[in-house]
């Protein structure tokens, strides 16, 4: 039970910040109050629990050096699911964006300006309820892992001030 209430407490909190980050920049307000209710979803709930307040240590589960731990490296099957939904459900995720080809290799879409703004308000109120405020910090050193369209880059290096 306490795992789960750390985890509600934490979920709660990071939606605070987005909806204050995100009312600063017009994300519209049924989104940002919206933002997140998948993670309250059993096959995404118990997962994310088990991964971040479970009582096993899990080193994937820390994050690295530059803010950002690699979701698809944890060698946790049910998270990993829980995190490809999470993303695939979630318009403001970049993830969502991406279109694997058949004949491989990836195919990048612009995000619409609502997604894009609330993935700015997602990173900031992240950072924020992880102690780690600092987007544009966060941003350089993640940067070169995103799959962004150069459009949807260059809106939110415009909204982050980031000198290109």
């Amino acid at each position: 039970m306490k795992a789960h209430l750390a985890y509600l407490r934490y979920v709660l909190w990071h939606k605070w910040f987005v909806l204050m980050e995100g009312l600063k920049i017009g994300v519209p307000v049924l989104s940002l109050l919206l933002h997140d209710w998948d993670k309250f979803l059993p096959d995404e709930w118990f997962p994310y629990v088990n991964f971040f307040y479970g009582k096993n240590e899990n080193p994937a589960r820390q994050v690295g050096e530059t803010g950002y731990f690699k979701p698809t490296d944890t060698g946790d099957q049910r998270f990993d699911f829980a995190w490809l939904l999470h993303q695939k459900r979630n318009r403001h995720h970049w993830q969502f964006w991406i279109l694997p080809k058949d004949e491989g290799g990836l195919k990048v879409l612009q995000m619409n300006t609502k997604a894009a703004l609330e993935m700015i308000a997602d990173w900031r109120g992240a950072g924020k309820a992880q102690g780690t405020p600092d987007t544009l910090a966060w941003y350089r050193k993640n940067r070169g892992k995103m799959a962004l369209h150069p459009d949807t880059r260059f809106l939110v290096e415009t909204y982050l001030k980031y000198e290109r």
